[in-house]
């Protein structure tokens, strides 16, 4: 007799479970196929056929662990707020994030693994990017929102994997702060003025930005042809 649904959804759920618990016990360390299978009680076939592979069921956990991490606090993105205060708040929400879960992070982020991105890093990155919007649509961005976004993912990413391997009695809180602060100076015209002037090209590179991020929205009258050439000539001007 063929399994029904609920059967299949609860051998997943012990699966990431099983999978879960060894994670936060081994700090950071291997979790093996074997030890996995042993935990919910099934054969390896299963764990294939419900998650492809071992890390494909590793990347679930981590995932499923971040988004309930995130829906149990406010969302840094606020419809009428500040975009650039949503991207400090939501880089402090990583880091939060890393350091409350050292075992589940350093082995999402700590484990690069050569031409493979992880399907968890995209997805974060995925997320800055969406929350980098409103500041580019705005004209508030010096960069791309994609190059943005993945200098914010690598700042962040390498604040935390620090701060987790430091002993506490060596460990900076000011560390986040700093690099933050830095690292939103460097992509935002926020800081541009008084002691730090613009760059040289600066307002045309942040109006193209505004201008693509608008044209992603609503190409308007323009064909999908003219759109494409708009966006290739904006992208242009937006690296200076």
């Amino acid at each position: 007799m063929a399994k029904s649904d609920s059967d299949g959804s609860s051998t997943r759920d012990r699966l990431l479970l099983a999978a879960a618990d060894l994670l936060e016990a081994a700090q950071g360390g291997e979790v093996s196929t074997r030890a996995i299978c042993e935990a919910a009680g099934v054969q390896a076939p299963t764990l294939y056929h419900h998650f492809g592979s071992k890390q494909e069921l590793l990347d679930a956990v981590v995932t499923h662990g971040f988004k309930a991490f995130l829906a149990e606090r406010p969302s840094p993105i606020r419809d009428d707020g500040d975009p650039i205060e949503d991207i400090r708040r939501g880089w402090d929400l990583h880091v939060r994030y890393g350091t409350e879960n050292p075992g589940f992070y350093s082995r999402v982020y700590g484990r690069a693994i050569p031409g493979r991105p992880c399907g968890v890093v995209a997805e974060v990155e995925a997320m800055i990017l969406h929350a980098l919007q409103p500041a580019a649509r705005q004209g508030r961005l010096r960069i791309a929102p994609e190059r943005a976004a993945r200098q914010i993912l690598a700042a962040s990413t390498g604040v935390v994997l620090t701060l987790i391997s430091q002993p506490d009695a060596d460990a900076d809180p000011t560390l986040s702060e700093a690099v933050r602060d830095a690292v939103l100076a460097r992509i935002s015209t926020d800081s541009d003025g008084g002691d730090h002037p613009a760059e040289p090209g600066a307002a045309t590179a942040a109006t193209a930005i505004a201008l693509r991020a608008a044209l992603h929205e609503d190409a308007g009258p323009l064909g999908p042809a003219e759109a494409a050439l708009l966006d290739e000539w904006l992208d242009r001007l937006s690296r200076g």
